[in-house]
């Protein structure tokens, strides 16, 4: 049998299902994304603060990086929901186990962007009379971001790729559509091949958004989003300047010398 006596119009004929399933896997990755690098960047901060509390985001880290995902996802939608008392939708299990797994991830990638970041900028914030937390979020964490951007890219598309494991608990992702799809075609190696191929594209394109943030953000600005964040970044420093001559001695007119 030639790989051409395949039916392949039942990827067209199903293009609907499978990009449905897309959207709800990426709809789960995006809101696990935006809770795990809140949390993770707590976690970053805990690993650096006192001995007890660092312990502790210590030994979160190193348990949620060795959990598998499809491990996570079951523990969360049965266990927790038992232990809690709670039903969970499938969705809000795959934003929970997604969130408690790469929020680990997510804090290595920001303890050592954090402390890429130059000791002497926070010295020259102190100096300027800035507050701690407003040297944190100010000066040293835009920075991080920089430096932790790739990396946030690359787990993203692992997240993305971590739904599929989902279905093990009934979640209409890409791999979900595409098991109903082939108990009703028999055709696996056509359906699964279209699954494979959409998870691709799906990379490269966040691979690409990831790029273009990436160059707006750390090169100078290129297009509007990165016109936005560089007239953002000027007004933070007229800002600076302004609070400074109006504190600073130097702006009182020095007396006339007769």
């Amino acid at each position: 049998m030639s790989i051409l006596d395949y039916d392949w119009s039942l990827i067209w004929d199903n293009r609907d299902a499978l990009l449905g399933g897309l959207w709800t896997a990426a709809s789960v990755a995006i809101v696990g994304l935006l809770i795990s690098l809140v949390f993770g960047l707590l976690l970053a901060v805990l690993r650096s603060g006192p001995k007890p509390v660092a312990w502790i985001a210590l030994a979160y880290i190193n348990i949620f990086r060795g959990v598998p995902a499809l491990v996570s996802v079951i523990w969360v939608y049965f266990g927790l929901a038992l232990l809690l008392g709670v039903r969970f939708t499938v969705f809000q299990a795959g934003v929970i186990a997604l969130s408690l797994l790469y929020s680990a991830f997510f804090a290595e990638i920001f303890r050592s962007a954090l402390q890429a970041v130059p000791p002497g900028h926070t010295e020259a914030g102190w100096a300027l009379g800035m507050r701690t937390v407003q040297i944190f979020f100010s000066v040293t964490l835009p920075q991080a971001i920089k430096i932790a951007l790739p990396n946030i890219g690359s787990m993203f598309i692992g997240m993305v790729k971590d739904t599929s494991t989902f279905t093990v608990i009934g979640l209409l992702e890409v791999v979900r559509v595409t098991q109903n799809l082939v108990a009703t075609t028999f055709q696996p190696f056509v359906l699964y091949t279209a699954a494979a191929i959409i998870y691709v594209l799906a990379a490269f394109a966040i691979d690409l958004i990831f790029r273009l943030i990436e160059g707006a953000y750390v090169r100078p600005p290129l297009g509007f989003i990165g016109r936005w964040l560089r007239s953002r970044q000027q007004r933070e420093i007229a800002r600076v300047v302004d609070r400074l001559r109006t504190a600073s001695p130097l702006t009182t007119p020095m007396p006339a010398v007769k």
